[in-house]
């Protein structure tokens, strides 16, 4: 019985802008479970869901992870479908525990952890709580505040303000003399920079509102931070740890969807270059954040820190961040004596506390 593999349920992909990222992540995860030092431990059965939201059986999430295959179900079959979660549920049979590779809405905001919550098996990474709370800015920023932790100032309105003259008015007042321009405007519920504009006035911050409405009805507005991007890896339930602090440095205005997964576009320098004190205080900081929002398993904590000034901003805490080949979060723990194929391990015995 002790010998027995565990069977872990890999499911990726899912109804988000973020689908692609998803896929990546998964191989990423896929293969490093299939690493001969976890072959004994562990068997993977992948579970696919497509753009739609369909749940695809194994031997069909396979083949997109191993050859690249793309989706052939169109909306059409999709409506015919008796049941979505047929395949999930007779998947589910099958499972020890849950590894979400997922990433936006219904993905990390708790929607899919609590699926897997009724099920009676354990996943990787926070649950409900944690995840929405991760997934969603402005309930995180409010956390943040309640625990005074730093962070940038920050308004947020519902995309119908848009359309309200008094409303917005108030809005570019608070900006003008509490947030400034450039400013960020970004979707309440999305990651991987999408739906995010860099706002240089007070037009760009209208485009930017109806850019951000279209992913989110609620949208955020954060003040621009000239500093550094440091990024930290968390790990752990009843003992949470955190890794060393890595530095992101890109080409581009700001760290945009396209920097963050071409590599000609941004690098990344693991450790970062930063005085013993700072690095302590991020990593420290990093597990409040985690802990103060109920986030634990894994997450990456993302900072500013302004040199002039030594002063650190949380930026955000992502509860599934991505694995790919770029992704900081398996890098940084790389940096920190843990392999790949021993890291996800890891995380599948916190998954089992």
């Amino acid at each position: 019985m002790l010998n027995k593999k565990l069977t872990i349920g890999l499911v990726f992909g899912g109804n988000s802008s973020e689908h692609e990222v998803s896929i990546k992540s998964a191989k990423t995860i896929y293969n490093a479970l299939c690493h001969s030092s976890n072959r004994e431990r562990f068997f993977v059965n992948p579970i696919y869901i497509d753009k739609y939201g369909f749940w695809e059986d194994s031997e069909y999430s396979k083949s997109i992870l191993i050859k690249s295959k793309e989706s052939t179900k169109t909306i059409k079959n999709h409506e015919e479908s008796i049941n979505n979660l047929t395949n999930f549920a007779k998947e589910s049979n099958k499972v020890d525990i849950w590894f979400p590779a997922l990433h936006g809405p219904n993905g990390e905001d708790g929607v899919i952890q609590g699926l897997f919550k009724l099920t009676g098996k354990p996943f990787v990474g926070s649950g409900t709580l944690g995840s929405s709370l991760g997934m969603d800015k402005i309930a995180m920023k409010s956390i943040f505040k309640s625990f005074n932790l730093p962070q940038a100032p920050y308004i947020y309105i519902h995309k119908e303000n848009l359309y309200h003259k008094l409303v917005m008015e108030s809005v570019f007042n608070k900006i003008e003399n509490i947030i400034n321009y450039p400013c960020f405007v970004k979707p309440a519920n999305l990651g991987s920079s999408i739906g995010i504009s860099k706002a240089y006035s007070k037009k760009e911050l209208i485009t930017g509102i109806e850019i951000a409405g279209k992913y989110d009805k609620r949208i955020i507005i954060e003040k621009n931070i000239e500093g550094r991007e440091l990024e930290c890896g968390v790990l752990g339930k009843s003992t949470m740890k955190s890794s060393v602090v890595g530095e992101v440095k890109f080409q581009t205005d700001w760290y945009t969807y396209e920097s963050k997964y071409d590599e000609n576009l941004s690098n990344t320098i693991i450790p970062a270059d930063l005085n013993l004190n700072i690095v302590n205080k991020i990593q420290k900081l990093s597990i409040e954040a985690c802990k103060a929002i109920n986030a634990y398993g894994l997450a990456r904590v993302d900072f500013f820190y302004v040199e002039s000034t030594q002063k650190i901003y949380i930026n955000e805490v992502n509860t599934l961040p991505g694995f790919t080949k770029t992704s900081m979060y398996p890098t940084l723990w790389e940096a920190s004596g843990l392999k790949l194929e021993k890291l996800v391990a890891s995380l599948i015995e916190t998954a089992k506390e």
